[in-house]
């Protein structure tokens, strides 16, 4: 039986596969923000892109990660001025103590993929 490679579909989530991501979403979106300051349709599109089409965020979902994160400290936002005929955007950026908690989430997350391993290696 031959295996397919190809980019994942976004619109084809189970539930299962859906609350999976969810724990991720908030160490991911730090992530993309560690470089350098972004909008939120910059992440939505850099977030589908470099996951392969994993992960496919609509606005709805990703301004409560953003908002969230902002109230915690972990980002900062910014107006941008307006320039020629481009509306204001809102750039988030990641405070010092956002990149030491993400540091801290992907090392649980790491220990929580190891103990899934395990766990499922067991299984099969």
């Amino acid at each position: 039986m031959q295996e397919k490679h190809e980019k994942k579909d976004c619109g084809n989530s189970s539930a299962y596969e859906r609350q999976m991501k969810k724990g991720a979403l908030d160490m991911l979106v730090l992530r993309l923000l560690m470089e350098e300051q972004k909008y939120g349709y910059q992440l939505i599109m850099e977030l589908r892109e470099k996951s392969g089409s994993i992960f496919c965020l609509k606005e709805g979902t990703l301004y409560p990660i953003l908002y969230r994160l902002e109230e915690e400290g972990l980002v900062e936002s910014r107006w941008s001025e307006a320039e020629s005929r481009q509306l204001p955007r809102k750039y988030y950026l990641m405070t010092d103590k956002g990149q030491a908690v993400m540091r801290e989430m992907y090392q649980s997350w790491q220990q929580i993929v190891r103990g899934v391993e395990q766990l499922m290696e067991q299984a099969l």
